[in-house]
C-alpha cells in the first residue's frame, strides 16, 4: 500500500474519532442534568393560546423549578375524536411535562393533590414574555377538576385560566354588560330629567321655594338689624352685673341665712313629727276605749228609759179612756227598773 494512501486513511480515521468525540461531548452536555434524575410525566389541557412557550420551558411550583415541558400538541392530534363528536374538549392544547421527583421528599400522590386543589396554568416571565407552566393549589370549589372524554396516557393535572385570561374574561364580560345597556334610552331619560329639573327651577315649586327663602332671609336680616344686637348685648351684660351685685348684697345674704334657719327648724319639726303622731294615735285609742265603756254603761239605762216611757204612755192612754179607773183600780205592779233599786 502506498504511503500516500495510508496517510489518507489515517486522516479519515482521525476525523471520524474527533466527530464521535464531539458528538459524545454534545450528548453529555445536553443530558448531564438529566443523568441520575427520576422523572414522571404529566399532562394538562389548556384552552388558551400557548404563544411564548416551547418544549423545554420550565415547570415551576410557586417559583421553584421542578421540571420542564416535553411536548406541546393539539388534543385532537394526540387523542383523535370520534366521528361527529368534535366537542370543545378536543379543541384544547395538550401540554406534557416531566417533573423531577428527586426534588421532592416523597413520591407525590397526584390524585390526592388534585383533589386538594392542585392545578396548572400558563404564566409568563417579566418583559421577555417567555411562557412556562405554573403549579399551585387553588380553591377546588371555584375551579373543579374536569374529567376528559378520553383515556389519558399520563396522569392529568387539571388546568385553570391564567391570570391574563381571567382579567381578559372579566373585561370582556364587563364590556358585554356595558354594550347590553340601553345607552340611548338612558341618555334620553337623563335629558328629560334635566329638562324637568330646569323647568322646576325656573317655574315650578322650587322657584317659589327659593324666592320665599330669599324673602325670609331678607326679613331675618332686617329683624336682626332692628333688634340692635350690640345694644341688647350691652344691656344684658349690665343686667347680669346688677344681678350679681344684688346676690352679693347684705339683704340677699340675710334672706338666705333666715331661709337656712327656717329650714333647720323645719327639719327639727319634721324629726319631732313621728313622736307627735304617736301621741295622737295613743290619745285616739284612749278616747275610743272611753267611748266604748260609756256605751256599755248607757245601754241598760236606755232600755229602762224605753220601758218607763212605754208604761207612762199606756197609763196616759188609760187615763184618757177612763179617768175614774185610776181611783178605783188596784195599785199597779212595780216596774223592773224600780225593783232593782229596792
Amino acid at each position: 500500500m502506498p504511503a500516500q494512501s495510508r496517510r489518507l486513511y489515517l486522516r479519515v480515521g482521525v476525523l471520524i474519532l474527533v466527530g464521535l468525540a464531539l458528538g459524545l461531548a454534545f450528548v453529555l452536555f445536553f443530558t448531564a442534568g438529566k443523568l441520575g434524575r427520576k422523572t414522571q410525566t404529566f399532562e394538562t389541557y389548556v384552552r388558551e393560546s400557548v404563544t411564548g412557550m416551547d418544549v423545554g420551558a420550565a415547570v415551576r411550583f410557586r417559583g421553584v423549578q421542578l421540571g420542564q415541558v416535553t411536548e406541546i400538541n393539539l388534543v385532537a392530534t394526540s387523542y383523535p375524536p370520534p366521528k361527529d363528536n368534535f366537542t370543545a374538549a378536543y379543541q384544547r392544547v395538550i401540554v406534557r411535562f416531566a417533573l423531577d421527583l428527586t426534588r421532592l421528599r416523597d413520591t407525590p400522590d397526584v390524585q390526592q393533590a388534585v383533589d386538594n386543589g392542585l392545578r396548572a396554568r400558563l404564566a409568563t416571565t417579566g418583559i421577555t414574555g417567555v411562557g412556562y407552566i405554573e403549579l399551585d393549589f387553588v380553591d377546588k370549589d371555584r375551579f373543579p377538576a374536569e374529567v376528559p372524554p378520553w383515556t389519558a396516557e399520563y396522569a392529568v393535572i387539571p388546568s385553570i385560566p391564567s391570570t391574563v385570561a381571567q382579567v381578559t374574561s372579566v373585561a370582556e364580560a364587563l364590556a358585554q354588560r356595558v354594550s347590553d345597556l340601553p345607552i340611548e334610552q338612558i341618555l334620553g331619560d337623563m335629558s328629560g330629567l334635566l329638562a324637568d329639573l330646569r323647568r322646576q327651577v325656573n317655574e315650578g315649586d322650587l322657584a317659589r321655594t327659593a324666592q320665599a327663602a330669599t324673602e325670609t332671609l331678607a326679613t331675618l336680616q332686617r329683624t336682626v338689624a332692628d333688634l340692635n344686637l350690640p345694644e341688647l348685648s350691652t344691656e344684658l351684660r349690665g343686667t347680669i352685673a346688677e344681678a350679681r351685685g344684688l346676690l352679693a348684697g347684705p339683704e340677699v345674704r340675710g334672706t338666705l341665712r333666715n331661709a337656712s334657719a327656717a329650714m333647720e327648724r323645719l327639719q327639727q319639726g319634721m324629726q319631732r313629727l313621728p313622736a307627735a303622731v304617736a301621741q295622737v294615735e295613743a290619745a285616739a285609742r284612749s278616747v275610743t276605749n272611753t267611748v266604748g265603756d260609756i256605751n256599755g254603761d248607757l245601754a241598760p239605762t236606755l232600755r229602762d228609759l224605753r220601758a218607763a216611757s212605754g208604761s207612762l204612755r199606756e197609763t196616759t192612754d188609760g187615763l184618757r179612756r177612763a179617768p175614774a179607773a185610776s181611783l178605783l183600780a188596784p195599785a199597779p205592779p212595780v216596774p223592773d227598773w224600780a225593783r232593782g233599786r229596792r
